[in-house]
């Protein structure tokens, strides 16, 4: 199995080349639909991570606050995000990039096609159950590396 990115000397960078790393599930209780995903890098000296996504048609992410900003470029497919624009929210079709602030609330991050997409997480995001509710996981940068380290 190929080592994880996060062995690298934190002091010489980080190269990733995505074709040696497998594609692993993202866990389910945060994610419907077979969610994939390669962690590319943390940086606990400025609590970021940053990973790419595969996304299958009808997947999604569960209700989440960034409670860091994030940007990301969605390189396949289509994403909508608060609902898509028939609810209010955005749909964004690839290849596009977006940028998520503090405290933006995603109530669910849907993939109506199969889609893959690149984010750099600058903080945690807290997963909740629906609006405002309670608290099912706050990944941070070491809780993303966990995850990841274990589906290895």
């Amino acid at each position: 199995m190929p080592k994880s990115p996060l062995h690298f000397d934190p002091v010489a960078g980080r190269a990733v080349e995505l074709n040696n790393l497998p594609w692993v599930p993202f866990p389910d209780f945060l994610s419907k639909g077979g969610i994939t995903w390669k962690l590319l890098n943390v940086a606990p000296e400025v609590g970021s991570w940053a990973a790419i996504f595969n996304c299958p048609e009808g997947s999604s992410f569960n209700s989440h606050i960034h409670i860091g900003p994030g940007e990301y470029y969605l390189t396949k497919g289509r994403m909508e995000l608060r609902g898509g624009v028939e609810s209010g929210g955005e749909t964004v079709t690839a290849p596009a990039y977006g940028y998520e602030a503090c405290e933006a609330f995603h109530g669910k991050t849907y993939f109506p096609v199969d889609s893959e997409f690149y984010m750099t997480f600058l903080g945690p995001l807290h997963f909740v159950k629906g609006e405002g509710g309670e608290t099912l996981k706050i990944v941070t940068w070491k809780v993303a590396q966990e995850a990841w380290e274990a589906s290895l």
